[in-house]
């Protein structure tokens, strides 16, 4: 391959790498046509882009783009590049149909989620727990809210059961 090629491509993985805030890298190989063709539809359906690339082209791209060292030592054998915009939806699909197929695959090599690097298949499991920054907020506002509702019941049931109190003492 010349060397413009594989500069025209190592520009295009960038421009990928920041098209999307998250992104998984996987082992994808020995899979069959069939699971692979399922894989990829899958993964269309759930608004994730599957690319499958060279290491070292993937390795200079992430070069260029910043400092993400920690997931160079997972740039071997076959690489399948997962991107999503959805933190945990990668982890998600990964898991679920590594389940379903004989070979076990896709394999989590690595991962960049939330600005923090996720190394090794047994960092899976936290990948698919791990909450957006959207549903941490709606978990704070719903913590904050809680005790407020409290005290709004409590003093509607407190009117109510005055209010019988006194209805009663008046009537004897």
């Amino acid at each position: 391959m010349k060397k413009e090629d594989k500069n025209a491509i190592i520009e295009q993985i960038k421009v990928t790498l920041e098209e999307y805030k998250h992104f998984y890298i996987a082992d994808a190989a020995d899979l069959n046509a069939a699971d692979t063709s399922e894989l990829r539809k899958t993964c269309f359906k759930e608004d994730i882009k599957l690319v499958v690339v060279k290491n070292t082209l993937l390795k200079k791209a992430l070069e260029q783009k910043g400092d993400f060292s920690p997931l160079f030592a997972a740039l071997a054998g076959p690489t399948a590049l997962i991107l999503s915009n959805t933190n945990n939806a990668p982890a998600k699909l990964i898991k679920e149909f590594s389940k379903k197929n004989k070979a076990g695959k896709p394999v989590l090599k690595a991962a960049f989620v939330e600005e923090s690097f996720y190394v090794g298949a047994d960092q899976l499991d936290a990948l698919v727990a791990i909450k957006s920054k959207e549903q941490l907020i709606g978990d704070i506002i719903n913590m904050l809210q809680s005790p407020a509702k409290n005290v709004i019941s409590a003093l509607q049931s407190g009117g109510t059961t005055i209010h019988g109190v006194l209805k009663t003492l008046s009537e004897r």
